[in-house]
């Protein structure tokens, strides 16, 4: 096990294994519920006594000796009183509340259900926050062409390239660093029209398939072109190094495969060179931007849903609800829409 569980009591990290093996989460949602557990039974040993009260000691709580009879003993109101410690002394907003909750009302599910701790598992009643649905931000379809249109980077083929891919397939930022040449395949479709798909890894290691359009395969095949052999002027150009010795698509200047934080850093200067870089966008945000621009095109949100990998189609209808409030707006901009209140004005006078 990762040794960052190491300080973990047994019934947690078997939870742990448990979500990693057999419910095969990906490893951020593992390392959050962990952090919310932990953050639970820390305040559990100040309850009890057994910890400094004192806010700058709550990171340095060991929680190493939970034994199955602390654990045992929690109920309902134990639960409760956290999750309104988290919100007075932790100002935790509501999702992050709701997450805490969650994690708490799973881990007692688990315990009951599999390990049979509990005959009933004491938190399924235990009410959670509800979380402000925000609507996410995005781009317009005429900033995500100047976006486009300024990309001027050092490596400019690989980075209009990455711009690309978020803005037409909805990429995660771990699924588009992940992305590898095998990944992409040039195949035909049943009219015998040539086609390129991507096998995207997804969350929870789920494996999906996105047609690639014209704009992404020409900036593919662009970034992905060999014939230049002075590997300098191909790396400056930002074309990918044929020496490089990996199946990586997108490379950093040491030929190895880009991280996260190079990829938010190519975002966040490409935003800034088209002035987009004061309205609180990232990475994300393009994923957000090419799920609005599709459905305000008309993709079917069940088609959007599989091109997402959402699990649930409630996650893809938030971009149903920007729809719904663009529509909104629109019919009060009409110059007709307030003709009665000036009528009846009119008849007063």
């Amino acid at each position: 096990m990762n040794n960052k569980y190491d300080n973990a009591p047994q019934l947690l990290k078997d939870y742990i294994v448990y979500l990693q093996l057999v419910k095969n989460r990906s490893e951020l949602t593992v390392l959050n519920y962990y952090t919310d557990l932990r953050s639970f039974f820390r305040y559990f040993k100040i309850r009890n006594h057994r910890a400094s009260d004192d806010p700058a000691d709550f990171q340095k709580i060991d929680i190493s000796d939970i034994t199955e009879a602390d654990i045992k003993s929690v109920d309902l109101m134990m639960a409760q009183d956290f999750l309104i410690f988290t919100k007075n002394e932790k100002d935790n907003h509501p999702k992050a509340r709701y997450r805490k909750g969650v994690a708490l009302r799973q881990f007692f599910k688990y315990l009951t259900n599999n390990k049979g701790l509990f005959e009933v598992n004491p938190l399924a009643n235990l009410e959670l926050p509800t979380p402000k649905q925000a609507l996410p931000k995005y781009l317009t379809l005429d900033e995500s062409v100047e976006m486009l249109t300024n990309i001027n980077t050092p490596a400019q083929k690989r980075d209009y390239c990455i711009i690309t891919f978020f803005l037409n397939c909805g990429l995660r930022l771990s699924e588009l660093v992940g992305i590898n040449i095998s990944d992409i395949r040039k195949t035909r479709d049943s009219s015998g029209n040539e086609v390129y798909t991507l096998k995207v890894l997804g969350k929870g290691n789920k494996e999906r398939i996105v047609y690639l359009n014209e704009a992404c395969v020409n900036a593919y095949n662009d970034y992905l072109n060999l014939s230049e052999t002075d590997n300098e002027k191909r790396a400056a150009a930002g074309n990918r190094c044929k020496t490089a010795k990996t199946d990586a698509l997108f490379l950093s200047r040491r030929n190895t495969r880009i991280s996260n934080r190079r990829v938010q850093q190519i975002v966040e200067d490409c935003l800034k060179s088209c002035g987009l870089d004061n309205r609180g966008l990232s990475v994300h945000k393009l994923r957000h931007t090419a799920a609005t621009l599709m459905y305000q095109n008309g993709v079917d949100v069940r088609v959007l849903k599989e091109i997402l990998g959402h699990e649930n189609l409630n996650t893809t209808q938030i971009y149903t609800h920007i729809s719904n409030e663009q529509m909104e707006n629109a019919m009060s901009k009409n110059p007709l829409a307030d003709l009665s209140t000036k009528k009846e004005d009119k008849k007063d006078e």
